[in-house]
């Protein structure tokens, strides 16, 4: 049961209220809704098809719903209108306003969005999520409610375009850093004079070896003496 009003300050745009048929006249129908005054219900608000009397639709004593449309505290005025009001009127809608409704139709470019206006608006499928995808039916499904921001509205044309992906987190973007790890092989320490000669007499030792394929000699082979004699000089020089 709807909550009656103590005064027209306590009315609002769109408020749906109970009311009763006092009189039907040429211009409409005045509405008792429990107030100092009553309401007048148009002639043209009383229902959406076109009506030639009131009296053809209503009848004193009838129990009706209506709708606030304007109040006049000053005037002690108040229109109502037995239409039910659009959730959204034009001159309500604007650039930025976020809404919520349900997906109505789905086509290959899109999604159509009920959000209470005269006409759904459209969720271009550029506008519907993050990235690429093949089809609306990829992220929605017919009757789905979703939440759309307004990013242009035509009233002469009766066009909302609206987004999905406004309201959307972005997808954090992977920042890739490319690092050549480039591994090197520890540097050899240059050897010295002495060292190098030592190895490469070492070296001539180890091919006189294999040459004499493991032959006894009993004397020392050239490359044993000079093998003995750099290491007698190394014992020199570290003294």
């Amino acid at each position: 049961m709807d909550a009656k009003p103590k005064s027209l300050d306590d009315l609002t745009p769109k408020e749906k209220l109970n009311g009763t048929v006092v009189k039907t006249m040429l211009a409409g129908a005045v509405v008792d809704i429990g107030l100092e005054v009553p309401g007048v219900v148009h002639i043209s608000r009383i229902q959406k098809e076109p009506v030639n009397r009131a009296e053809d639709v209503v009848e004193i004593g009838q129990e009706v719903d209506v709708w606030v449309r304007q109040v006049f505290p000053e005037r002690k005025r108040i229109e109502l209108t037995m239409i039910e009001p659009l959730g959204l009127e034009w001159r309500e809608i604007r650039k930025g306003m976020v809404a919520e409704g349900k997906i109505t139709r789905l086509e290959k470019y899109g999604a159509f969005v009920d959000i209470g206006a005269e006409r759904p608006g459209l969720v271009h499928i550029s506008e519907i999520a993050h990235g690429f995808i093949d089809s609306p039916t990829d992220v929605v499904q017919e009757g789905d409610d979703v939440e759309v921001q307004v990013l242009s509205v035509n009233r002469r044309r009766k066009q909302i375009k609206l987004s999905m992906k406004a309201l959307q987190e972005p997808p954090q973007k992977a920042v890739k850093k490319v690092e050549q790890v480039i591994e090197e092989e520890p540097e050899e320490p240059v050897p010295t004079a002495m060292e190098a000669a030592l190895r490469e007499a070492m070296e001539r030792s180890q091919n006189g070896e294999s040459k004499t394929n493991n032959k006894k000699s009993k004397k020392p082979s050239a490359s044993s003496n000079e093998l003995e004699d750099i290491f007698s000089r190394t014992l020199n020089q570290d003294k």
